[in-house]
């Protein structure tokens, strides 16, 4: 296979930063996440939220998505960590690389969740304001896999192949990580162009993002040559790409028909308590019953007021009537 082009892998996994080493896994993710925060704090005030909410989220999220990319990595891949020669305590090695995004989303959502019901505001707006910011992040978050040598396709001698020399393959593959980024990239542009367009709303933002990504994510999980679990001649994030992605569609289809449009106040401004935006739908419910109940009430109110105005002049005309009878004439 003559090979015409290509680009080589990090000769070593590590940046220093002066004397400090700093592993270039670990800094895809932490220069990712900023982004993400960042832009979907933009976002959340767009929207009509607080400035400051997004990172206040992030604090849960960011910690919840790390542990559970982790775990969804380390059980898909047990025999990774607890084959036998396999020491169990690599599992918790997080910056040697390994990490699912499905158990990151489950997680980090999780986190999403906890936070949002502390500060009283609804999930799914959250959830739209930092779609588009998660699939830059993972765009970002992907490059680390170059550092370390791992994620990568078929052998191949496509002009953009990628050089690997990890002790377990050497030669020019496919660089699978390269293409997911740059998908990532798409999609986050996607979500942010028709949010605009359509004014995305009530957790259709983030469907989005989940459909368009898992759409790519099948296509180059299929290039992938790393070892995996199969079922029925596909991988298990093939299998999980499909269930995520027929998930988001009917969520996206149910949605449109229930909630039409996009929220009018996703939190309560300073000045109001908390849980206004929470209790919104109730609000609502009540000012619409008190509107239906409001002519009622105040028919009968007029009702009542005229009869008791008939009565009052009634009982007026029966004394008038006493007090001017003529009076008896004397003997």
């Amino acid at each position: 296979m003559e090979i015409l082009a290509s680009f080589p892998s990090p000769s070593e996994s590590e940046i220093h930063l002066g004397s400090i080493p700093l592993r270039g896994y670990a800094l895809c993710i932490i220069i990712g996440v900023f982004l993400a925060i960042w832009l979907g704090g933009r976002r959340w005030v767009e929207r009509g939220g607080r400035p400051g909410t997004v990172a206040d989220v992030a604090v849960w999220a960011v910690p919840f998505g790390l542990i559970g990319a982790r775990v969804y990595h380390v059980v898909t891949d047990y025999q990774l960590y607890f084959d036998e020669g396999r020491d169990p305590v690599d599992a918790f090695k997080i910056w040697d690389g390994g990490i699912g995004i499905w158990g990151a989303i489950a997680g980090g959502a999780l986190g999403v969740w906890i936070a949002c019901r502390r500060r009283g505001i609804a999930l799914p707006p959250m959830a739209d304001a930092v779609a588009p910011g998660i699939a830059f992040a993972q765009a970002i978050g992907r490059w680390g896999n170059w550092f370390n040598q791992e994620l990568y396709g078929r052998a191949t001698d496509v002009p953009w192949a990628v050089e690997i020399d990890n002790g377990l393959d050497n030669g020019t593959f496919h660089p699978t990580f390269l293409y997911e980024s740059l998908w990532c990239v798409g999609v986050g542009v996607l979500v942010i162009w028709a949010d605009r367009r359509f004014r995305l709303g009530h957790g259709r933002a983030f469907a989005l993002y989940v459909a368009a990504y898992t759409a790519g994510r099948f296509w180059i999980e299929y290039l992938r040559i790393d070892e995996a679990h199969e079922f029925l001649g596909l991988r298990l994030n093939n299998w999980t790409s499909v269930l995520v992605f027929a998930a988001a569609v009917a969520y996206l289809v149910i949605s449109s028909k229930r909630a039409p449009g996009r929220e009018e106040q996703v939190e309560a401004p300073e000045d109001e308590p908390s849980d206004a935006v929470e209790s919104a739908e109730t609000s609502e419910s009540a000012e619409a019953a008190e509107t239906s109940e409001a002519p009622e009430a105040s028919e009968a109110a007029d009702a009542s007021g005229l009869a008791k105005a008939e009565g009052a002049e009634g009982a007026e005309g029966e004394d008038g009537e006493k007090e001017t009878a003529p009076a008896k004439k004397g003997p």
